[in-house]
């Protein structure tokens, strides 16, 4: 349904986005990731019409963004940064004004408001001025206003930005059920956040392609995937571990007591270092099999990109 090619933004001397080429399809939550500065806001903008590309296509719903941008608006809730909004209107005359500006009239109108007020909890601050709400409340309403007219597509830019952990989950879970029938881009720093919501990862860095694939593939991609992690009950000598074939590097936290066996790709050696610690008398109380370490990959794809 969306269709980026070769898309590119400059600003003065600087290249904001460069030729960046991805499609996504209804049902994909996808989780946009990058380091700030990597062009992330900027390939948003464009996806929904507020910032023109300089080079490369855009076609939403067979729709070019060029050719037919009031009606792939019309297709598409956003969430900016920020969430900005008119701080002296209240949050139910805010939802009024957008649903008078997307052509929401009668009894249509009325319900989509009474829907999303009840979707993001809103009851508790509809005639307080949004000037006087909390932060996370301020992302609530620009949430509300992004679902109002029940999108094909929602572009969320740091949807939980603000949000305490009860809120945050409110609105992931919010996320996942509306992803069943549409398309969810969502930018985020928050790590944690793709794995719990997306199908989908995108990683841009100075505004280049890193990544595009599935959660499980990106962590698959760390030097911890698969490592076995040791707990040690008192210091010990590991160092015989490089003897188990299979095991590359040997990763100590002598602040914690923990020692990490980094494995060689292919190899399945649970049951060989199961061995190696009962021959060698070594005090582990505990062991467990990492998936792998998102922060890590993300350091390493993205390194030296960071504006």
């Amino acid at each position: 349904m969306i269709y980026v090619k070769n898309l590119t933004k400059i600003f003065g001397d600087h290249v904001a986005v460069n030729h960046l080429n991805f499609d996504i399809q209804p049902g994909d939550v996808v989780g946009f990731l990058g380091p700030n500065g990597a062009g992330k806001s900027t390939t948003m903008k464009m996806l929904t019409g507020f910032i023109t590309p300089d080079d490369g296509e855009i076609l939403i719903d067979d729709l070019s963004i060029f050719d037919d941008p009031k009606k792939i608006k019309q297709k598409i809730g956003y969430l900016p940064e920020g969430a900005p909004a008119y701080g002296d209107m209240t949050p139910l005359q805010f939802l009024n004004f957008i649903a008078a500006i997307r052509g929401l009239k009668g009894d249509l109108k009325r319900q989509r408001i009474s829907h999303v007020i009840n979707k993001i909890d809103l009851q508790s601050v509809l005639d307080k001025p949004i000037d006087n709400l909390s932060k996370g409340f301020k992302r609530r309403v620009g949430l509300a206003q992004a679902l109002l007219h029940d999108p094909q597509i929602l572009i969320l830019d740091e949807p939980t930005d603000g949000l305490d952990p009860n809120q945050k989950h409110q609105v992931r879970e919010l996320i996942q059920n509306l992803a069943k029938d549409k398309i969810v881009i969502i930018s985020t720093h928050i790590l944690e956040e793709v794995t719990a919501l997306c199908n989908r990862v995108m990683i841009i860095a100075a505004g280049q392609m890193k990544f595009n694939g599935t959660p499980k593939e990106l962590i698959a991609k760390s030097k911890y995937h698969n490592a076995i992690t040791l707990h040690l009950s008192y210091p010990s000598d590991t160092s015989g571990f490089l003897d188990v074939p299979g095991i590359l590097e040997i990763l100590p936290d002598r602040a914690n007591g923990k020692v990490t066996l980094i494995i060689q790709p292919g190899y399945d050696i649970l049951h060989e270092v199961n061995k190696h610690i009962h021959e060698r008398k070594l005090p582990v109380d505990t062991l467990f099999v990492e998936q792998g370490r998102l922060d890590q990959v993300f350091r390493e794809m993205t390194q030296g990109a960071e504006v």
